[in-house]
C-alpha cells in the first residue's frame, strides 16, 4: 500500500449529476472499470479516482484533488491560521477515512484526505491515471506563502527561457518536504491568472490525467459528448489539452513525448496559460458565464454548509 507524504495528491474525485453517464464517459476515455461496491474507478484493476453523485444541484460539476494528511483536524487548523478557509470541516466517511474541503487564499478549492482502509491512489503517472495538479491564482505571493507554510512545499521558480516562454511567464513547481526540488520529485505547480484570463475567473485547480495519445483522447472525448476547450499543443514535457466531460467537469490530459524515452515526468505544463484563455463553455452542458465561474467557491461553501446541518 502506498504511503503519501503530507500535502501531496493522494486521490481525485468527480462530483457528477449523472453517475452512470460519467462511468460510460470515463470508461470509454480512460479504459476505467468500476468497483461495484465503492464509487471508485479502476485502471488495470488498481484504484485511480472516485466518481460520486452530486448531492446538491447548486454544487459545481467538477474534479477535486485530495491532499494526504495524517490528521485532518490539525491540518484544518493550520489552513485557517495561514489565511485559507475550511469549506467543509473534517468529517468521517466510514472506510474512506476522514475528508475535508478547503480553499487557499486565492480561492482555489482542494480536499484533505486522512486515510481509512486504504491510502488512495494505487496507480499514477501512467496512462489512465492522475499525473499532475496545477493551482491557478491571482494572489501569487499569498498562495506561495500559504502552501509553503501549511504543507511545507519546496518550490522552484521556472526559468521562462528554458521552457521557451516569454519573460513574463510565472510558474512555480512544487516538490514535497524532505525532497530536493526538481522535476523528478515534482507533483504539481502554481500558475498565475494573467490578463489573458477573464477578470471574473476565480482561483482554481486543474487536474491532469496521463494518456497514451493526447489527440486520440480528445477525439474520443468529443465522440462521447465532451468538448475540447484548449486544443492539443506541445510542451517540453509532453502534449497537452484541456477538456470538459459530457457533464461539464474540466480536466486536462497529457501524453509524454514519444520520441524521447528518457523524458522526465511532466513538470511545467500550464495548459490554460499556454492557450491564452480560460475554460470555455461546454456543448451539451449548462453554459456558465464569468459570474457563474466566480460563484463556484461560494456554491461549494453554501452546499457544504447545508450538508453539515
Amino acid at each position: 500500500m502506498a504511503v503519501f507524504t503530507e500535502g501531496t495528491p493522494c486521490w481525485v474525485e468527480a462530483q457528477l449529476p449523472d453517475l452512470e453517464a460519467g462511468k460510460r464517459f470515463y470508461g470509454e476515455l480512460f479504459g476505467w472499470t468500476f468497483d461495484p461496491d465503492r464509487d471508485e474507478a479502476l485502471s488495470d484493476g488498481r484504484r485511480v479516482a472516485g466518481l460520486v453523485p452530486k448531492r446538491d444541484g447548486r454544487m459545481p460539476t467538477t474534479w477535486t484533488v485530495f491532499l494526504a494528511t495524517e490528521n485532518a483536524g490539525t491540518l484544518a487548523a493550520r489552513i485557517k491560521a495561514a489565511g485559507g478557509q475550511m469549506i467543509m470541516e473534517p468529517y468521517p466517511v466510514g472506510p474512506f477515512g476522514v475528508l475535508a474541503l478547503a480553499a487557499d487564499p486565492g480561492g482555489a478549492v482542494f480536499g484533505l484526505r486522512q486515510a481509512g482502509d486504504d491510502e488512495g491512489f494505487e496507480k499514477t503517472m501512467l496512462p489512465g491515471s492522475f499525473c499532475w495538479m496545477e493551482v491557478y491564482t491571482r494572489e501569487r505571493d499569498a498562495v506561495d506563502t500559504f502552501y509553503a507554510s501549511v504543507f511545507g512545499y519546496l518550490g522552484r521558480q521556472v526559468d521562462a527561457d528554458e521552457e521557451g516562454r516569454e519573460g513574463g511567464f510565472d510558474y512555480r513547481v512544487w516538490s514535497p518536504p524532505g525532497s530536493r526540488p526538481g522535476d523528478d520529485t515534482a507533483f504539481g505547480g502554481r500558475a498565475v491568472l494573467t490578463e489573458a484570463f477573464p477578470a471574473e475567473m476565480p482561483g482554481h485547480v486543474l487536474l491532469y490525467f496521463a494518456v497514451a495519445d493526447c489527440d486520440a483522447a480528445c477525439a474520443t472525448a468529443v465522440e462521447l459528448g465532451g468538448r475540447v476547450t484548449n486544443p492539443p499543443f506541445d510542451t517540453p514535457h509532453g502534449r497537452i489539452a484541456v477538456l470538459r466531460d459530457n457533464q461539464g467537469a474540466r480536466f486536462a490530459v497529457l501524453s509524454e513525448p514519444s520520441d524521447d524515452p528518457a523524458a522526465e515526468p511532466p513538470a511545467v505544463t500550464s495548459a490554460e496559460a499556454r492557450a491564452g484563455t480560460g475554460p470555455e463553455p461546454v456543448a451539451g452542458a449548462p453554459t456558465r458565464s464569468g459570474d457563474d465561474e466566480s460563484a463556484e467557491s461560494a456554491e461549494r461553501a453554501t452546499s457544504a454548509s447545508d450538508d453539515m446541518h
